[in-house]
Order: C-alpha cells, then sequence, then structure tokens
C-alpha cells in the first residue's frame, strides 16, 4: 500500500509537542524541508511556522487556496467539519482512552481489574459449556457425573491412545507332594 499522507497546503495535522501540543491545525505552506507554516482557527492554534518533528499528519485534507488567509481557513474548516470527523476517528478515540487512563486513580483501578476479573471468568466458564457441548454432540466424549460442583469430568477408556497392557498371568505354581 502507497504513502499517501504528504505534507501539503489543507493537510490537517496534530501537533504533538510545544505550548499548543495536542490540538489540530492545518499545513498553509511548507517552509523548507523541516518546517511548515499553520493555521489552527478553530482549534486556537495561531498561525505560526512549527517544526515537522512536532507535527504528526492525519487523513483529512481541505482545499484552500495556497497561502491562504486565516479567515478563508476558517471557513473551509468549518464547511468540511474537521472536528466531527476527528472526533469520529479512531485516533482521537484511542488519545481519548490514554487521558481517561491517565486520570484513573489507585482505586478506579482496582475496580476495573476487578471487573476484568469476573468478565473473564464468565467467559471461561460459558467457553468450557460450550466446547463440552459440541463434544458430548459430537461422541467423542464420555462422561461420569462428578456430582459436587455440577461439573462433568471426562473419561477415557484409554488415556495416551496407546492400547491397555494385557496382564501377564503367572503359570501355576506346582505342587509338592
Amino acid at each position: 500500500m502507497p504513502f499517501k499522507k504528504f505534507v501539503e497546503t489543507g493537510r490537517v495535522a496534530y501537533i504533538t509537542k510545544g505550548r499548543y501540543g495536542r490540538r489540530l491545525c492545518a499545513i498553509v505552506d511548507v517552509v523548507d524541508q523541516n518546517r511548515a507554516l499553520i493555521d489552527g482557527p478553530c482549534t486556537g492554534v495561531p498561525r505560526m511556522a512549527i517544526k515537522l518533528k512536532q507535527l504528526r499528519l492525519t487523513k483529512f485534507v481541505i482545499k484552500f487556496p495556497f497561502r491562504a488567509s486565516t479567515k478563508v481557513v476558517r471557513k473551509v474548516w468549518s464547511e468540511s467539519n474537521i472536528k466531527d470527523k476527528w472526533d469520529n476517528s479512531e485516533w482521537a478515540k484511542n488519545l481519548q482512552k490514554r487521558r481517561l487512563r491517565r486520570q484513573l486513580t489507585d482505586f478506579d483501578r482496582f475496580k476495573l481489574r476487578y471487573a476484568k476479573n469476573i468478565r473473564n471468568k464468565i467467559r471461561s466458564k460459558e467457553y468450557i459449556k460450550m466446547y463440552l457441548a459440541d463434544k458430548k454432540q459430537r461422541g467423542k466424549l464420555k462422561f461420569e457425573n462428578r456430582g459436587k460442583k455440577g461439573y462433568n469430568r471426562r473419561v477415557r477408556k484409554n488415556p495416551g491412545g496407546k492400547p491397555a497392557p494385557k496382564s501377564v498371568a503367572k503359570p501355576p505354581a506346582k505342587k509338592s507332594n
């Protein structure tokens, strides 16, 4: 799959570092191979030059003329609903999850771990029920009731798939008179 995210006029980018970190902006012009002129009128980012290392390019591109004014960028940004598209993207959802995880208290982490434990126990029990029902339906296993907790135990006629060893009978002892 070819690379599709290029540094170009109209490319929406996510600022990772600096004073305006964690905000969206649009690239207005490429200054040189290390910097770009950006503008984020709807996100509170002023028009300025920024290092490309501080930007992460998104899949969104908006169409506006080369070196357009802030007013034009604001209008096109609003018309293309970039905020809504960004909020519905997987990237934004993952960032939101990370923010929520960082804000958890010790007790919240305990509750989360406890809930996951319960969920996994329920899953395991249901999986075992389904697995055993499938095997029983196919007739590959015979069951005997253990009785104690209501679980069934698998019984094999000859474990390991090897034939049962035949007992070697001892010759009868000679009677001495």
